[in-house]
């Protein structure tokens, strides 16, 4: 995982929540849910990134080439995003509890 991506998430999720402490309590919630889902997504996309790396695909169907190694780290975020979607590993949820125990901190 890059320092770059790893940034990038932690400053997605800042936005997140300090545009969700201007709102009440339920859509700050809501926030915090969803921003940790899209953490917890682009940290699996850029755990899967290297298993997709080493993949050989000039024997596959659709024979590799130029344009699916440029566009090959869009699909594996994709799968990530997917995968948080729908359960995930349980980083968000961890996260998630984080982030509404930093905002009770915080407002208190």
């Amino acid at each position: 995982m890059s320092v770059g991506s790893i940034t990038g998430a932690l400053s997605s999720v800042g936005q997140h929540l300090s545009s969700a402490q201007s709102d009440t309590g339920t859509s700050v919630v809501e926030k915090a849910r969803k921003a940790a889902v899209e953490f917890e997504g682009m940290t699996i996309g850029e755990l899967l990134q290297p298993m997709f790396d080493t993949a050989d695909t000039s024997e596959g169907m659709f024979g590799g080439g130029a344009a699916e190694q440029q566009f090959r780290s869009l699909q594996v975020l994709e799968m990530g995003k997917q995968i948080a979607n729908n359960g995930g590993i349980g980083l968000s949820d961890s996260i998630y509890r984080q982030m509404l125990a930093m905002q009770e901190k915080a407002q208190s």
